[in-house]
């Protein structure tokens, strides 16, 4: 990883930042003579306009040559972090600042926007993409009786593994919308859409990332490999979506479910021999791209406006006057296919009260309380989201597993209530 970093950030980049008044201005060269301007508004958060124009040729010696650090270390000095330096509508920095805290903020400077590329200051998007592999994994472990030892080996390849599929899902993504992303006010700042990171090096990182990935799925029985590879067709299409159909959030539900799935053939179970198992993994598999279409259309509402401008489609714009409405009734369709997956292993109360119960709680509070409107509300409650309803999922799972694996009483309390 270290010696792949320090590859990519040896290669030459010029960039040139100036601050006038009024505008910020960002210079990348595509070639010794050749950049490209582009002019970004103080008072708007959409890309205005971009002009080329001949500039005098850059010198390639070090001491001349501006760097990443020192792009930001000039950024830092000439825009500092006051109310002046954000849009007033997003509250999103208008030009790029270097993190200041975090574990992001530790790195070499050239490692940081390849960190930043996979999000890694972000967690929230792997703990979405991890928690159908561990809600999967507890409901096969209860069904297939697996040790704790197993379950516990199995859970850190899966996060481990959504940590690496999510880097690479958020790189190619950018990839796909480098022309996109300087029109929205969340993602002009973008390692590739700020000219931090060229595509042609993105897409090195993610030949990288994917062969991490595989090494991961090679740690798993033979058979995750047949379930495990198809996703990838899904991860490399799903940019696609946002430009063909107003509902790209589905298409994201079936790559970020796709965990659910997984669970079973990681814990030696056939879903193509066991009818028990391949219908409760379907039916959690559908309830996790409910929730998956649930929790991005509030995401959605963050862009909406930008979205509007720069062509992009979502389901939050096709739904913008019954938004809640539609997130009611996926709440009830990811409830209900929650339930009946849990059904079709035989679970107990504790996972009705404990995972579907939990999910009723916390669904139906962020429903209510969210304000679509506005953009920090709908980030908190997306960023929680994954904490408070999918924690409360998996605390309903594993109670339901240990119980059911050693508690005698239990199970006589189980068959005389269900």
């Amino acid at each position: 990883m270290a010696c792949l970093l320090s590859f990519i950030a040896s290669k030459p980049r010029a960039v040139c930042y100036t601050k006038f008044v009024g505008l910020a201005t960002t210079i990348r060269p595509k070639s010794h003579t050749q950049a490209q301007l582009r002019l970004l508004s103080i008072n708007g958060p959409c890309l205005q306009r971009i002009v080329r124009l001949n500039c005098s040729p850059v010198s390639r010696s070090a001491s001349t040559r501006p760097t990443y650090a020192s792009l930001s270390t000039a950024s830092a000095a000439a825009t500092p972090h006051s109310k002046a330096s954000y849009s007033k509508d997003d509250n999103v920095p208008l030009v790029y600042e270097p993190p200041r805290t975090g574990v992001v903020a530790s790195l070499p400077k050239s490692w940081i926007p390849y960190a930043e590329l996979i999000r890694l200051d972000k967690p929230t998007g792997t703990y979405y993409l991890f928690f159908p592999c561990l809600f999967s994994t507890l409901i096969a472990a209860t069904y297939h009786g697996a040790t704790l030892l197993e379950v516990l080996s199995t859970t850190i390849l899966f996060f481990t593994g959504a940590l690496v599929m999510r880097g690479a899902g958020c790189t190619i993504n950018d990839l796909w919308d480098r022309n996109l992303d300087p029109h929205v006010a969340r993602t002009r700042l973008r390692p590739i859409a700020r000219g931090a990171v060229a595509p042609s090096l993105a897409v090195v990182f993610t030949g990288f990332q994917l062969l991490t990935g595989l090494a991961i799925l090679l740690q798993f029985p033979t058979s995750c490999l047949y379930y495990g590879i198809p996703s990838l067709v899904l991860v490399a299409t799903y940019p696609l979506a946002k430009r063909i159909t107003h509902y790209p959030q589905f298409v994201l539900g079936l790559t970020f479910s796709w965990g659910a799935l997984m669970g079973f053939p990681a814990l030696g179970v056939d879903l193509m021999a066991d009818s028990t198992a391949v219908k409760a993994a379907g039916l959690l598999y559908s309830s996790c791209v409910s929730w998956t279409v649930l929790y991005d259309m509030i995401y959605a509402h963050m862009d909406i406006k930008d979205d509007a401008k720069a062509g992009i489609k979502s389901i939050a714009l096709r739904h913008n006057n019954e938004t809640k409405t539609v997130l009611s009734g996926l709440a009830v369709v990811q409830i209900g296919l929650l339930a009946a997956s849990g059904m079709a292993i035989g679970a107990g109360p504790v996972f009705f009260v404990g995972s579907c119960g939990s999910a009723a709680v916390t669904l139906g509070t962020m429903i209510w309380k969210v304000k679509l409107k506005d953009v920090n509300n709908c980030w908190w409650w997306f960023k929680n989201g994954a904490l408070l309803t999918g924690g409360g999922i998996a605390a309903g799972l594993l109670g339901e597993y240990v119980l059911q694996k050693d508690g005698t009483h239990y199970k006589a309390v189980k068959q005389e209530l269900l």
